[in-house]
């Protein structure tokens, strides 16, 4: 038996890896693939978070998240690698999650990798830990994502990934210091995640079948984890607006609404315009527009939704429904069979074939 076991599991897998990458040839027409050891990856998800061990920081899972967001690594390319590398995301739903095609996430993939063989697997600590955190923060929310609407595959939801991404944010918040700066963020992406995992029970039909928000069953969301991202935002909803808290406060929105009527929607839509102005992206109109819909009608809805290129099926299945809302009943059918053409989840796929027999 090892002196530090979990030091010996942690430099044999890393070697493992290394030689690996090293035998993969980089010109391969197949799209790459790097097996973490199974062992290696039972052992650490059993572990127990940590704080602080005599200045390291002592969960395997967090420094090998750390490990990957190295500095000659850039911040997107280091969030793809930990996804793959570390939570075994596949290829094709980080290429979704980051909106590029995935022969293009491939080759930053097997370059990423590459780079990182080369590169020191010292473990940060200090100013330079700090300066990770950001990294290790957007590896956590996109691992919540791909666990929480995954982009392909039969499954609603896959709650381990989207519950080892909450482990993940947790232990980065415990382990690093209270006088961290950017610690309104963390509290937020924590709040975020918690309550959108809430829903996860409601999310799915007993036949297994996704269910959206507005028809979910409000009694099974999980009100402990509501009631501990409530707690975790109250002393932020007056800071200055950040990406993680302006989504957390969207997030609480519904939390709070008894029934979806209730839904204070307005406040919704000045959260995105206040997001808006600090990260414009697809994605971020996508949701606005669902928002300015349910405040102010389908038609002022659609209006918002011209004009917002995104690829997969959200932006023509949302168009779909607002069109329905409408009675424009044609152009909502070829827009639901657009949104089927470009589904990979078999579930949502399910849903929209729904909603067009429906029509």
């Amino acid at each position: 038996m090892p002196s530090v076991p979990a030091a010996w599991l942690l430099t044999t897998a890393r070697r493992r890896v290394v030689d690996r990458l090293r035998s993969e040839d980089v010109l391969s027409r197949r799209l790459p693939e790097l097996a973490v050891d199974r062992a290696l990856t039972e052992e650490v998800t059993q572990m127990d978070p940590a704080q602080w061990v005599h200045g390291e920081v002592a969960d395997e899972r967090l420094r090998l998240v750390l490990l990957c967001a190295h500095p000659s690594l850039a911040r997107e390319h280091a969030a793809a690698l930990t996804l793959r590398l570390v939570l075994g995301v596949p290829t094709e739903e980080i290429a979704r999650l980051f909106l590029v095609p995935t022969p293009t996430m491939a080759a930053r993939l097997t370059r990423a990798r590459k780079r990182l063989s080369d590169a020191s697997f010292d473990v940060p600590t200090g100013t330079e830990l700090e300066e990770r955190v950001a990294v290790v923060a957007e590896v956590a929310y996109l691992a919540f994502t791909a666990g929480y609407a995954p982009g392909a595959g039969a499954d609603v939801l896959r709650a381990d990934v989207a519950a080892e991404a909450i482990r993940l944010v947790r232990v980065l918040r415990d382990a690093l210091p209270t006088s961290y700066a950017g610690r309104s963020e963390l509290d937020a992406l924590l709040a975020l995640v918690l309550l959108q995992h809430s829903r996860r029970h409601a999310r799915v039909s007993a036949a297994g079948t996704l269910v959206l928000l507005p028809d979910q069953d409000r009694s099974r969301w999980d009100r402990a984890a509501i009631d501990e991202a409530l707690e975790l935002l109250s002393p932020w909803v007056h800071a200055p607006p950040a990406p993680y808290l302006l989504q957390a406060l969207v997030a609480a929105e519904h939390a709070v609404a008894a029934t979806p009527a209730q839904t204070a929607w307005p406040r919704i839509v000045g959260h995105y315009d206040a997001l808006l102005g600090l990260t414009d992206s697809p994605v971020v109109r996508l949701h606005r527009a669902v928002a300015v819909a349910e405040a102010e009608g389908p038609e002022a809805g659609l209006d918002a939704l011209a004009g917002v290129v995104l690829p997969g099926h959200r932006p023509p299945s949302v168009r779909a429904a607002l069109l329905a809302r409408l009675g424009r009943t044609e152009a909502a059918r070829d827009a639901y069979e657009e949104a089927l053409a470009l589904c990979g989840n078999a579930a949502e796929a399910e849903h929209l074939a729904g909603r067009l027999a429906d029509l």
